[in-house]
């Protein structure tokens, strides 16, 4: 069964960690949806280091390179930070459908996470 990728983008704050736990479980929900999760966070801190500019940048580009790929934006978390608007309008721009993970598990017969 090929899954189609959906974009994972979260309010990613605290701890590295944190967030890659964070990540983690936002993607095995949504590959247990039947998608193909999408993670820039879960594997671009591995080797680009942030506070260089042009890895930054670079980071920036791949990611959105990456949800231009993707078949649906999944928005995770209650807050929605600068970034996460971002990448929704960057969705909405290239007619990608944006949901939320609680949108994505209804719509699968998921019900709770």
């Amino acid at each position: 069964m090929k899954r189609p990728l959906a974009y994972i983008t979260a309010p990613w704050h605290g701890a590295a960690a944190e967030n890659t736990e964070q990540a983690a479980r936002y993607c095995r929900a949504v590959y247990e949806a039947g998608y193909a999760p999408i993670c820039p966070m879960l594997f671009l801190p591995l080797y680009l280091h942030d506070p260089v500019p042009q890895e930054h940048k670079d980071g920036i580009g791949m990611s959105r390179d990456l949800l231009r790929r993707s078949r649906v934006l999944v928005v995770c978390g209650h807050i929605v930070t600068e970034e996460m608007k971002n990448d929704i309008a960057v969705a909405q721009r290239l007619g990608i459908t944006a949901t939320t993970l609680e949108g994505i598990l209804t719509v699968k017969g998921q019900g709770k996470r």
